[in-house]
């Protein structure tokens, strides 16, 4: 594929759903916008997880932010990365910062937040916020978007 990172593996090739998160191969690709502080955005409205005491699917709107450095996240990657947790048994803080984690390990960000918007569970919704870095003073970000669950209200 024309201008694809020789480091990345997956994009442009047919590639299965990985088993488990600490099986999937998360990617990056070069900045070429090193220079420039700026924010990229990835929502992910349907993230499911398992729940590890009673195996039942959970669900969640993920929001992460980044400013990039050298670095950005290769999306098909971070798709089959989420994608993962499908028959993953974690607890919805483990799934949210466990994330933003694994971002930031490999691509080493400005900033990087991720908020993790998790419907009821037990009648009660979770949400769980995690951030590294601080965010440029000439970076404008957008609130993440989705409001506080309200149910029926």
């Amino acid at each position: 594929m024309a201008g694809k990172s020789p480091s990345v593996k997956q994009l442009g090739k047919s590639v299965g759903l990985p088993a488990s998160p600490d099986e999937a191969e998360l990617e990056r690709v070069p900045n070429p916008h090193s220079d420039t502080h700026y924010a990229a955005r990835f929502t992910a409205p349907e993230f499911t997880s398992l729940c590890p005491v009673t195996g039942q699917p959970d669900f969640a709107h993920l929001v992460i932010d980044y400013v990039p450095g050298k670095w950005l996240v290769e999306s098909k990657s971070l798709k089959l990365f989420l994608a993962s947790f499908r028959n993953h048994g974690a607890f919805h803080e483990d799934c949210t910062v466990a994330i933003g984690k694994r971002i930031a390990d490999l691509i080493g960000p400005r900033y990087l937040r991720i908020g993790g918007y998790w419907y009821p569970r037990g009648g009660i919704p979770i949400d769980v916020f995690w951030q590294t870095g601080s965010l440029p003073k000439d970076v404008w970000l957008p609130d993440q978007g989705v409001p506080t669950y309200r149910g029926r209200g």
